[in-house]
């Protein structure tokens, strides 16, 4: 059974003929075409410090993707300050964190929203190494098993500067995508974040202005 959203973050979902919403569709026509020569299926998005608006962005990006018709799944890789359960008025009483610790399937953690397409896997409980978790074989296969199941997936992940969690997913995934808030991000926090993921040889997509 789906559930009703009730989230003024959602524009593209509350008011879809929104000019906002439109930029959404576009962010979503320009990763699709920029990169014709390479399947993006895996996009990770992320930002230099908390607060920018990363989980909102990736919230509309996923909804976008499931109006034109795309298989999705929304993965909330922030273990230590998740809120896509909440954007999408799910429970997080299981999820990735117990996934990954091998206490339940693909098919228990994740939960259908109220976007047809949409599925959402939850961060689940907090765990007490979200690190080890992230960086761990588990994680790999669950980013190779979705691709056969979905035709997008979608990662929100905490900060770059915050902790190595975003690093590590951002090396498992076809593509990046920074947020940065206009007038509060840093030009030093962008390079810093930047340099971290050209570390791991991260694919970086482009930077979205919020």
């Amino acid at each position: 059974m789906r559930r009703s959203i009730n989230n003024h973050n959602l524009i593209i979902s509350a008011n879809p003929k929104s000019p906002i919403s439109e930029i959404y569709r576009l962010l979503r026509t320009k990763i699709q075409f920029f990169y014709k020569e390479q399947e993006l299926k895996t996009v990770m998005v992320t930002s230099s410090q908390p607060g920018e608006g990363k989980s909102t962005a990736i919230g509309n990006l996923a909804v976008a993707y499931a109006q034109e018709g795309k298989s999705v799944l929304l993965i909330d890789a922030d273990l230590r300050k998740p809120s896509l359960h909440r954007m999408f008025s799910l429970l997080n009483s299981q999820g990735l964190s117990t996934l990954l610790a091998g206490d339940i399937s693909l098919e228990e953690a994740i939960q259908e929203t109220a976007v047809e397409r949409l599925s959402l896997l939850p961060s689940g409980p907090v765990p007490v190494n979200p690190s080890e978790l992230i960086d761990s074989p588990s994680m790999r296969e669950l980013l190779e098993v979705s691709k056969l199941q979905y035709d997008v997936i979608l990662v929100d992940t905490p900060s770059v500067l915050s902790v190595s969690d975003s690093v590590i997913v951002s090396a498992l995934c076809d593509g990046v995508i920074m947020v940065a808030a206009t007038g509060k991000v840093k030009k030093d926090h962008l390079r810093k974040a930047k340099e971290q993921l050209d570390h791991v040889n991260a694919r970086i997509l482009g930077i979205v202005l919020n």
